[in-house]
């Protein structure tokens, strides 16, 4: 797709300058909320140059399966397998380059989805992706900006999805999860200097 294309672009062209300190607070703050098992089955979604899945790599057994992350971009995933590599876990990462809706996986087969910084640019059709992939009681992560200190550029503007409305608060995010067939939704606001982001988890019951 041209979207999807243009996507990557945008990312390729930021791989080498991206932020790396910023999205891995977001990632400690996810996995911190949603506390996955040390071997639970795990995507990490439009995982940029993945930050969740090197955070959880650190401490997965050997004998558990690879964390899928998944990304458009080139350039973000060659840039999260060099970290992996510098990490030594690069055995810990499975890496695809590709659209991660639908995620490459079966149906019902993860126990955790993440994804940081990404859902207001995949959009609903990755919620419902996501109810598909996991486990009944499999839980999700997902961060999305503050509303009210959101500031992007035009460039990112236009590549926004136009059917995930930004929450103004945690309630209203936890709120949103919920109305979009997940239960327990959690959320809190995560201060990161000027920039606020909001953290949540919930789970799945399964499809309907």
């Amino acid at each position: 797709m041209i979207q999807s294309a243009h996507l990557a672009g945008v990312f390729d062209d930021l791989a080498d300058s991206y932020d790396h300190g910023h999205h891995e607070e977001i990632a400690r703050a996810l996995i911190s909320w949603v506390t996955p098992g040390v071997d639970d089955a795990v995507a990490d979604v439009a995982c940029g140059a993945g930050a969740v899945a090197l955070q959880l790599a650190r401490n997965r057994p050997a004998s558990a399966a690879p964390v899928l992350a998944v990304d458009l971009s080139p350039g973000m995933v060659a840039v999260g397998r060099a970290r992996a590599i510098e990490l030594e876990c690069a055995p810990a990462v499975d890496w695809r380059v590709g659209d991660a809706v639908p995620l490459p996986v079966p149906d019902q087969s993860l126990d955790v989805v993440f994804c940081a910084s990404s859902l207001h640019f995949l959009g609903v059709r990755a919620v419902a992706d996501w109810r598909r992939a996991l486990r009944p009681g499999g839980r999700v992560g997902f961060s999305l900006p503050l509303a009210t200190h959101f500031r992007p550029s035009q460039r990112f503007v236009e590549l926004l999805a136009r059917d995930v409305p930004l929450p103004g608060s945690a309630q209203e995010a936890s709120a949103w999860a919920e109305s979009r067939g997940f239960t327990g939704a959690a959320s809190r606001v995560l201060v990161l200097g000027t920039r606020r982001v909001v953290v949540t988890s919930a789970t799945c019951q399964g499809q309907r």
